[in-house]
């Protein structure tokens, strides 16, 4: 059975950082994604990484604070924030695909974790 599991989220001030993660078992997957959604507001992409060769991409609003990593050997991909701002504040999502491509629109991830809150103080 295909999981991903979140992990990571909290509440943080203005300019704190937080490190999400994201366990992925049942198999594995070509690419991965952090999208989130902000209430009122549509899931997002954030980034995402390349399982292979570890390419990543990121939303113009987080490149430079934001990084993307995998651990292969655990499965996992983690989401290092820094310089967090209030407008940082969703729930973030973790998602998965098949194909070896970094898409942005939620529709091309079948796989998806349950989301963590991630608030950010001013």
């Amino acid at each position: 059975q295909v999981q991903l599991v979140e992990s990571g989220g909290g509440l943080v001030q203005a300019g704190g950082s937080l490190r999400l993660s994201c366990a992925a078992s049942g198999r594995t997957f070509s690419a991965m994604g952090w999208f989130r959604q902000a209430p009122g507001k549509e899931r997002e992409f954030v980034a995402g990484i390349r399982w292979s060769f570890g390419s990543t991409r990121y939303a113009d609003s987080v490149k430079g604070r934001f990084a993307i990593s995998r651990d292969k050997n655990e499965n996992t991909v983690s989401l290092q924030m820094n310089s967090l701002k209030p407008e940082d504040t969703a729930v973030y999502y973790c998602a998965a695909r098949g194909l070896p491509v970094i898409a942005v629109d939620t529709d091309a991830y079948n796989h998806w974790g349950q989301g963590t809150q991630v608030t950010v103080s001013s």
